[in-house]
């Protein structure tokens, strides 16, 4: 491994893992909050770089639902890991082995995928792992000071930080809807669909884990079917 790659890919993946480090420790609070203990919450994000994947995960594990439908929601919200992989591979080119592959693909988050694809230099295997490496390290201590912070702090603060937390995905997700009429749709329908498995009869004895899945499917189709990509546009 060229350690002058990988020291490149650390030093442009800073950002990140500054970034990374606020998100996760929301994710540690949250964890705690959930009833899991400091320690499961450092290995979940030592093990697991998926974000939202994580968040959701939270929500099935504090629901007690089915081994099930965990997979289920993970597939779900994890499948664009799958596209993403297969343009890495391509840009990573063919000499690369199987086991670089497979760690590159460890570390291949939405963050580290754009920085590693927007590259204007030749991507190597240890410029993207180096990158990985600091974002993953600002992951995994922010879960660990959120959620030290967490077992520590009164209900009262657990409780703000909780908020914060539904905050800052709605400043990721609405400037992003304010610009793409799809991305409005989407996001208005998975509320939609969100509220009435909360609050409808019948639907509100849907576990959490098979909700998440059937309000992504459905939102992310309806706006498929009303906002198909053009095959010329898809080409360019």
């Amino acid at each position: 491994m060229s350690i002058k790659e990988y020291y490149a890919g650390m030093r442009a993946g800073m950002p990140i893992c500054v970034g990374y480090f606020s998100v996760s420790f929301g994710f540690g609070a949250m964890a705690i909050s959930q009833g899991l203990g400091v320690l499961q919450a450092i290995l979940i994000s030592a093990s697991n770089l998926t974000s939202a994947g994580q968040f959701a995960g939270l929500t099935v594990i504090a629901a007690g639902a089915a081994i099930i439908e965990m997979i289920l929601t993970q597939l779900v919200i994890n499948s664009r890991y799958a596209l993403m992989s297969l343009a890495l591979g391509q840009r990573l080119g063919p000499t690369v082995g199987v086991g670089s592959r497979m760690l590159a693909a460890f570390f291949n988050t939405d963050e580290v995928f754009a920085l590693g694809m927007s590259r204007n230099e030749k991507l190597t295997v240890p410029f993207f792992v180096g990158a990985g490496t600091v974002a993953a390290a600002g992951w995994i201590a922010g879960t660990a000071l959120g959620a030290i912070a967490g077992s520590i702090l009164p209900m009262s603060v657990r409780a703000a930080l909780g908020v914060l937390l539904y905050g800052m995905f709605i400043a990721i997700v609405v400037p992003q809807a304010r610009s793409e009429k799809p991305m409005l749709l989407c996001m208005v329908l998975a509320l939609i669909f969100s509220c009435m498995f909360r609050w409808l009869p019948v639907l509100n004895t849907v576990s959490a884990g098979i909700a998440i899945v059937i309000c992504t499917v459905a939102a992310a189709s309806i706006c498929a079917l009303a906002f198909p990509v053009e095959e010329k546009e898809a080409a360019a």
